[in-house]
């Protein structure tokens, strides 16, 4: 992602979002400045804190054997489970002894320049609020229990953090070309919904999947959607489901595999061939792909969680 000296820039100042660069348009809550930092974490109540407790239970009677072992030592490491919504403090804390990163809140969404401003100075916006027990099994932005517990576990793994901290400073670049898009589907392949081998069996890593019952059987388990070795040029080019389970999960070998597959991939050169609309469905398969599995799609033929269809 940053390949030569020219690359290089003063990350400790805010960027400004180019003229002409499209991005969601979202309203600056008042009480916050221009990092869109809250003055603090949110007290959370003991309903709120055994919302957590009861999401962290049904995470950890799905996730031994489907998540990577990165992510479930990093649950031990931060001792994710001792009960209730955790402590960015003290998180913060443990992360800067481990691997240098910090845990700050945001009140929701935050613009794209801004999170790249935060991961580039390895701190992790997290969600300052959590799901109610309406919106317990599916909440649209991501909270506090989507945000600590399942990204947060994978920032104790030293390559994975210094990969997150290079996608930061990527940031930059993609919005000097205007590929935005293209850049938030590396994340959303990758951060969000990654998979990876481990020992030879597929391993979930993505906050997305690890965060939620139904995608971590489906991801690493179920019949329906292609497992496809991760191509950065190829994930870049490929569109992507946000509000119902992936047709299509890409696989890493392993970290150092992902981190030489983009902090060393010549950006400049991907930018400038790239369009600006995605050119790969997310359910496609084409001739370069690395295929570990073929899947069926018929969750999605079906049609998705709209239509009840069985996630298998």
């Amino acid at each position: 992602m940053m390949t030569t000296a020219t690359d290089q820039q003063d990350f400790t100042t805010l960027p400004e979002m180019p003229e002409g660069v499209f991005t969601a348009p979202l309203k600056r809550p008042a009480h916050v400045g221009d990092d869109w930092l809250e003055p603090k974490q949110t007290e959370y109540t003991g309903e709120d804190d055994a919302i957590w407790n009861d999401l962290f239970a049904r995470q950890m009677d799905v996730l031994p054997g489907r998540a990577a072992s990165a992510f479930m030592n990093g649950l031990e490491k931060l001792d994710l489970g001792q009960g209730g919504v955790p402590d960015f403090g003290r998180l913060s804390e443990e992360l800067d002894r481990l691997t240098g990163w910090s845990v700050v809140p945001v009140p929701m969404l935050i613009p794209d320049h801004v999170f790249f401003w935060h991961l580039a100075n390895r701190r992790f916006p997290a969600g300052n609020f959590i799901r109610t027990r309406e919106t317990f099994d599916y909440i649209q932005e991501p909270d506090v229990f989507h945000d600590v517990f399942g990204h947060v576990p994978m920032l104790t793994d030293p390559v994975y953090a210094d990969y997150m901290q290079e996608y930061g400073k990527a940031g930059w670049k993609a919005m000097r070309y205007n590929r935005l898009k293209a850049l938030g589907a590396l994340y959303w392949y990758t951060v969000e919904f990654g998979l990876m081998l481990e020992h030879g069996e597929v391993r979930a890593y993505g906050a997305g999947i690890l965060s939620g019952p139904t995608e971590v059987v489906f991801a690493v388990e179920g019949r329906s959607p292609n497992r496809i070795m991760l191509s950065v040029d190829r994930v870049m080019r490929t569109d992507y489901v946000i509000s119902d389970l992936q047709p299509t999960y890409f696989v890493i070998e392993s970290f150092e595999d992902l981190y030489r597959q983009t902090v060393e991939r010549d950006f400049d050169r991907l930018y400038r061939n790239l369009p600006p609309a995605f050119t790969y469905a997310n359910s496609a398969i084409i001739d370069v792909d690395n295929v570990a599995h073929r899947g069926t799609q018929e969750y999605l033929l079906r049609g998705g969680r709209g239509s009840g269809a069985d996630p298998v």
